[in-house]
């Protein structure tokens, strides 16, 4: 056995989870879990730089994941930043700045890499799993979709349309005007029609993961507040991301988080709800399959294929 701290490092939040790895069983065992938004994004899609506040507020979350991964003992600590770390000119001295903290190594991963950890993080220990499927992974920064089976991944991409970036691009205020959904709409539908629609064929068995997923779902449940047990593998249909898609682009950012949505996910959610309304309507996918786990659940799944050897 082995236990591991794995960080995944989005646009808008960190996520942690502290598990045990098992190599002769095969399995990831959930020790701890902790979300922060941390908001590291804020105005890289305008300026491709990450401002000191942003970087303060990272190296004080990382402060806190280093702190808890040593009281529950995991000496190895896996840390990946995406979107934002990918697009700010500045990337390598944030990174030196956290390591300098923190002691926190952080490895800014691909599109494709964090698309392919994803897609098995996504459907890590679930039961039942088709043949073949695909996962979507809507992010503050980008969206991430991939296609295959467990035998691995047929085809991914990484679409620079994520919550944060295009709220940033095309909001000015909460709810937006017309003329500002409408343009969102327009270029969501751009980057899809041209980036997924080609080779889309997996409308059958889709899974979700990451903030906007979860949150719809949560949402959609008439949960004020986030549950686990709740959320995962719940079936999410097109009809009832239509119906809140409706209900958040006409809602203040005062109704949004009177929701039950936390404030740090409150202000990007409309965009991130037109993101995937969008992509199921083009794609034709009825319903969706929402998982909590992700790019954690990758870095540790991918941690214990080396361990078995077969990495």
């Amino acid at each position: 056995m082995k236990r591991v701290s794995c960080i995944d490092i989005g646009t808008n939040t960190a996520l942690l989870l502290i598990a045990d790895l098992l190599p002769e069983s095969g399995s990831i065992v959930p020790i701890l879990h902790r979300q922060t938004i941390v908001r590291l994004g804020e105005r890289v899609d305008e300026r491709r730089l990450i401002g000191d506040e942003a970087i303060r507020r990272l190296v004080v979350c990382m402060q806190e994941y280093r702190a808890l991964s040593e009281q529950q003992g995991a000496k190895t600590v896996i840390a990946a930043g995406t979107s934002a770390l990918r697009d700010a000119a500045n990337r390598d001295e944030v990174i030196a700045e956290v390591m300098r903290e923190t002691s926190v190594s952080i490895n800014c991963i691909s599109g494709t890499e964090e698309a392919e950890l994803t897609f098995f993080g996504a459907v890590a220990g679930l039961d039942d799993l088709p043949e073949t499927f695909s996962v979507i992974d809507i992010g503050g920064g980008s969206t991430e979709i991939c296609m295959g089976s467990l035998s691995g991944v047929e085809k991914s991409v990484s679409m620079d349309i994520g919550s944060v970036r295009l709220t940033e691009r095309f909001f000015s205020s909460l709810p937006p005007s017309e003329y500002e959904m409408e343009a969102a709409r327009e270029e969501i539908d751009r980057v899809l029609r041209s980036s997924v629609l080609p080779f889309f064929a997996s409308r059958e068995s889709v899974y979700g993961v990451a903030g906007t997923l979860t949150t719809i779902a949560q949402v959609s449940q008439g949960l004020k507040h986030f549950d686990a047990m709740r959320v995962q593998n719940y079936r999410l249909s097109f009809a009832e991301v239509n119906r809140l898609f409706g209900q958040l682009g006409n809602n203040s950012l005062e109704e949004i988080i009177a929701q039950g949505i936390p404030e740090g996910r409150a202000d990007v959610i409309t965009m991130g709800a037109l993101i995937l309304r969008q992509f199921m309507r083009l794609m034709g996918i009825g319903e969706i399959r929402v998982s909590i786990q992700g790019l954690r659940f990758g870095l540790a799944q991918k941690e214990l294929l080396r361990l078995q050897g077969t990495a």
